[in-house]
């Protein structure tokens, strides 16, 4: 989850992504009793700026009482996890749960006071120029962000289709420090894609998002992919930001038998199951998935009910780490508060919150290497893969192959 694009830069999904489709709205006057001497002391504060700060021109009142919700929500230390959204940001999370976006394309979170990118999106700019999952933000335009909240950044970044805007990056793996020029525009992502890689008898598959097509185009995929004489399945779910929490269910349930897609565990302590839906289409063909740090949300309990039941080896790095069921409460001027009201278990019990799923065979990329995603109905050769010097992929085939990686 947690929180996304700024019309496209998607405020990281895993927060904004794995919500419920439900909510409460708190009107005012349900204020308890314990909580007006609290209130008091916040308007004690509120009267003192409004009386006393000497830049009176930056006292805007939106902006104040956004950022006294904002704190109240980092006071609780979900780090990443539930947030404070205003209005602008629920629309834009509306777009990104129907697969479209605007804007650079890469989701973001605040992760130890850096803006730091979890994962650029498929075929948005971010992606085009080479951003990966990991590099820190540290300019927009020219001008240093150090200080600025994740709400700020997002402001900066986005704007019209089609202006440009500029970001300094630092990879921390190597400290180097690059300028990248990003174009905004208009994102119409298929979640769902495939291909042959030929010459090895192994099909592509790639799931980058679970918004609400994703289940419908991944039953069409699996049904085309029947038709091929196949060794197995590649389904990589590497820099898959989330989505929503059905598609997720619906989507796992394609190569799972029976059992449990999650767990379910509330503030009490008490566990529900989450059982797999009937009628999964790829239940028995060879299954290796391919995991990594911008694996997020939805994305985790998918690869982490395929890891449970031995139904796919996971191959990669460890995982986001994204593991709450966010539930939407509505604030009176169309803002919304997005809070973790329950904990998502794997079916084997694990915790993914904060810790992420550790793959099976843990295969991290070479230095500045990222990511090979085949593109669509675009034959692709294993000399192509080699080339591209993603050994993740490349082990995945071996794997398949019966060959080392």
């Amino acid at each position: 989850m947690i929180l996304f694009l700024g019309i496209l830069v998607v405020l990281v999904s895993a927060v904004v992504l794995a919500w419920q489709s439900f909510g409460t709205s708190y009107p005012s006057q349900r204020i308890s009793a314990g909580a007006k001497s609290d209130f008091g002391l916040m308007a004690e504060a509120w009267n003192a700026i409004h009386e006393h700060y000497v830049d009176q021109a930056a006292v805007k009142r939106t902006r104040l009482t956004y950022g006294a919700i904002s704190g109240m929500v980092a006071a609780l230390g979900d780090v990443n996890h539930s947030t404070f959204l205003t209005p602008d940001m629920i629309k834009q999370e509306e777009e990104f749960t129907k697969g479209e976006y605007k804007g650079i394309g890469a989701e973001i979170k605040m992760k130890n006071h850096q803006v730091t990118i979890v994962t650029p999106l498929d075929g948005s700019p971010a992606q085009k120029v080479g951003l990966k999952s990991g590099d820190v933000i540290i300019a927009v335009d020219g001008k240093d962000i150090a200080g600025l909240g994740l709400r700020q950044v997002v402001k900066k970044i986005t704007g019209p289709m089609g202006t440009k805007v500029s970001l300094r990056i630092l990879d921390p793996s190597t400290g180097k420090v690059r300028k990248f020029i990003l174009k905004r525009a208009n994102i119409t992502e298929d979640p769902v894609s495939w291909d042959r890689i030929s010459g090895t008898g192994i099909v592509y598959l790639r799931i980058a998002a679970f918004s609400e097509i994703t289940t419908k185009n991944l039953k069409k995929t699996i049904k085309a992919i029947e038709k091929e004489k196949t060794k197995g399945i590649i389904l990589d779910l590497r820099n898959n930001p989330g989505g929503l929490l059905k598609t997720a269910i619906s989507s796992a349930s394609q190569f799972l038998q029976n059992g449990n897609v999650l767990l379910e565990k509330n503030a009490k302590g008490r566990i529900k199951n989450v059982p797999v839906q009937k009628g999964g289409l790829a239940l028995h063909i060879p299954l290796v998935s391919l995991v990594n740090g911008g694996t997020a949300s939805a994305a985790e309990i998918v690869a982490g009910a395929l890891q449970a039941y031995g139904r796919a080896k996971l191959l990669g790095t460890k995982t986001f780490g994204t593991g709450t069921v966010l539930r939407k409460f509505p604030l009176s001027d169309g803002s919304a508060l997005m809070l973790a009201v329950e904990e998502w278990l794997t079916p084997k019990g694990k915790t993914i919150w904060h810790k992420g799923i550790k793959p099976d065979l843990v295969v991290p990329l070479p230095s500045g290497v990222a990511p090979f995603f085949p593109a669509q109905h675009v034959p692709t050769t294993l000399q192509q893969v080699r080339k591209s010097r993603d050994r993740q992929l490349l082990d995945a085939i071996g794997l398949l192959s019966g060959k080392t990686g």
